[in-house]
């Protein structure tokens, strides 16, 4: 997603990608990429958060779609049914 992101920002994502990479690699887990100034810069100080609620949702949907296609899956994989004479 960040190479999209930075790719959309007119930023060469390569190099971005790169430096975002060893930045977390050096243990600063807050830095992504700041696209006003096209570099990487720590997001806490900058202000960005993710939000709690955002990531519950998405976590929450994609636990009940895999739980979903459990289903349909069963559904499937079940025995046919014996039809009765005259119908």
């Amino acid at each position: 997603l960040p190479s999209i992101v930075a790719d959309n920002g007119g930023y060469d994502s390569a190099e971005l990608i790169t430096q975002l990479r060893a930045a977390h690699s050096e243990g600063k887990s807050t830095y992504g990429l700041d696209m006003y100034q096209g570099k990487v810069a720590d997001m806490a100080e900058l202000g960005v958060m993710e939000s709690y609620k955002s990531k519950l949702s998405v976590l929450l949907s994609a636990s009940e779609a895999a739980e979903m296609i459990l289903r349909v899956d069963d559904i499937i994989s079940a025995a046919p049914r014996q039809r009765q004479e005259g119908y």
